[in-house]
């Protein structure tokens, strides 16, 4: 499903590393069932990472946010795999009041991980924040998500300790 008011700039394509094409644009209240379908793909460990509490499936309420998002202050994006066309990706850019910081997630399908889907993804949303002006996003990762915090450390993030809570890090890239 496409949305009119969605721009041609919105919708892109992108190649990982691993050359896998994907067609990435943004989600929609129409995609709610089959990105519940893609969230039971993903393996219950990243669907515990993601939402930082166990889920076996997502509920109508925990789909919403990504499904119904403003596409200014906060986007849900979708990825699908130009072939198949089936969502083998799931990231969002949650921004702050003033537009100054976000905070991102990404969720890769089980059997896309290792074909640089989390990188390109990570790639698009940092692009997306600094489109949108803003000067820093975070990324808020369970301790043992030892695969995310070292692809995010990758591409330029940097760790810092939650006081509040031993079991997170908050991983920090800033632009400009």
């Amino acid at each position: 499903m496409t949305d009119p008011t969605i721009t041609a700039a919105a919708r892109q394509t992108e190649t990982t590393r691993a050359g896998v094409c994907l067609n990435v644009r943004p989600a929609f209240p129409a995609d709610e069932t089959a990105l519940a379908d893609f969230f039971d793909r993903v393996s219950d460990e990243d669907r515990r990472f993601r939402f930082l509490s166990a889920h076996r499936h997502l509920t109508h309420e925990q789909l919403v946010p990504l499904v119904d998002a403003d596409h200014e202050s906060t986007e849900s994006l979708i990825a699908f795999d130009a072939d198949t066309h089936e969502i083998v990706a799931s990231a969002m850019l949650a921004c702050d009041k003033d537009m100054a910081g976000g905070e991102i997630a990404v969720s890769v399908r089980s059997d896309y991980r290792g074909k640089g889907v989390g990188w390109t993804m990570l790639d698009v949303l940092a692009g997306e924040a600094q489109r949108r002006g803003l000067k820093r996003v975070v990324a808020i990762e369970d301790r043992e998500n030892h695969a995310a915090i070292e692809l995010e450390r990758e591409k330029g993030f940097v760790p810092h300790a939650m006081d509040d809570d031993p079991h997170l890090v908050l991983l920090e890239k800033t632009f400009g």
